[in-house]
């Protein structure tokens, strides 16, 4: 009993900030990082279509006043870039184990 006292609080603490709602500062913040993740994989010449339809999504949520699902929808955006990011950057040379010799 002694024992799972403090480790229920740490895990109050812990998502003690995951519950907090999302604010316009926040949902700018993560549209900003997002939309920076996007470019650069355009860049690439690997972005992702799911990745502007997030963004999108992000955008017309925040113009709703929904500063919850806009923040949720840029950072799945942002996840998405990366994601198209890592992909473009690992096949660059992988594609040479896979040339018939």
């Amino acid at each position: 009993m002694k024992r799972s006292l403090p480790l229920a609080m740490l895990l109050a603490l812990g998502l003690a900030p995951a519950a907090r709602a999302a604010n316009e500062a926040d949902y700018k913040a993560a549209y900003a990082t997002a939309e920076a993740a996007s470019k650069e994989a355009a860049g690439l010449r690997n972005q992702w279509t799911v990745t502007v339809s997030a963004l999108a999504a992000a955008r017309k949520a925040a113009d709703g006043g929904d500063f919850d699902r806009a923040a949720a929808a840029a950072r799945e955006a942002e996840a998405l870039a990366k994601a198209s990011i890592f992909q473009a950057t690992s096949e660059k040379e992988a594609w040479k184990a896979m040339e018939i010799r």
